[in-house]
């Protein structure tokens, strides 16, 4: 399956549902984890063969695993405080982050 992505690694996106921003640490063609999952968690039910995304929350400690369809860019170009941020990310520049190496 080819699915082109919206959204790469390093990119700044704003969650549409729970209102909050975030940075692309990995993307999937599509959904990757269990049904089960998907039918806890996806209270929405986006689609499971566009592509979803690893976030990490600005402010948080966590991360997310959204849709592409609740993903927004986000335009206020700041950083995120987020504590892996320098383990995933090597700098931050005009923004957006970027890779010590490329992933997918």
């Amino acid at each position: 399956m080819t699915t082109n992505a919206r959204f790469a690694v390093g990119d700044l996106v704003h969650h549409r549902l729970f209102d909050y921003r975030g940075a692309i640490v990995d993307v999937d063609p599509c959904l990757m984890l269990s049904d089960e999952w998907y039918d806890t968690v996806a209270r929405s039910r986006p689609p499971k063969d566009r592509p979803w995304y690893r976030v990490l929350v600005h402010d948080a400690y966590h991360e997310t695993y959204v849709a592409e369809r609740n993903l927004e860019p986000d335009p206020s170009g700041d950083p995120i405080r987020h504590p892996s941020i320098e383990t995933c990310f090597r700098s931050f520049t005009d923004g957006h982050y970027l890779t010590a190496e490329r992933t997918n």
